[in-house]
């Protein structure tokens, strides 16, 4: 199966500039736990619960005025529309993350492949190993 007919489509941009206020009640609206950042047209990072939570709140800044840009991940990695979920389980495993986005042909971001899709289209001992691999405790 490739990534595709896996992956959840429509997937919301946030800008750079938006306040760390902004994104979590977006998060909290529409259920999800990492909301990639564009810039003129281009990706350029995500940010995730974790990141507001570690990168904002744990230390002690100023949450008014920090941005998406203050507290996202950047060299976000990807997956393709056409690679199969196998070789996207992989990369997830081996980068030890829960959310791929979903680039097209056009280098269009189109969907996101999360931990819960895989397990909805994989054998169980697949998705095993990437809660397995992703749930590792970092060293």
């Amino acid at each position: 199966m490739r990534t595709e007919e896996a992956m959840h489509p429509g997937v919301r941009w946030i800008g750079p500039e938006t306040d760390l206020r902004t994104i979590a009640r977006i998060m909290k609206e529409e259920d999800v736990g990492a909301l990639p950042v564009g810039e003129n047209d281009r990706l350029i990072g995500m940010v995730t619960d974790r990141d507001v939570t570690v990168r904002a709140l744990a230390n002690g800044d100023d949450i008014e005025s920090l941005t998406a840009r203050d507290v996202m991940t950047k060299d976000i990695i990807y997956c393709r529309t056409t690679e199969s979920v196998e070789d996207a389980i992989h990369l997830m495993e081996a980068k030890r993350i829960r959310r791929l986005p979903v680039i097209n042909e056009d280098k269009r971001m189109v969907g996101m492949l999360s931990l819960g899709d895989i397990s909805h289209c994989s054998s169980q001992e697949l998705t095993g190993e990437l809660v397995k691999a992703v749930s590792a405790h970092h060293a």
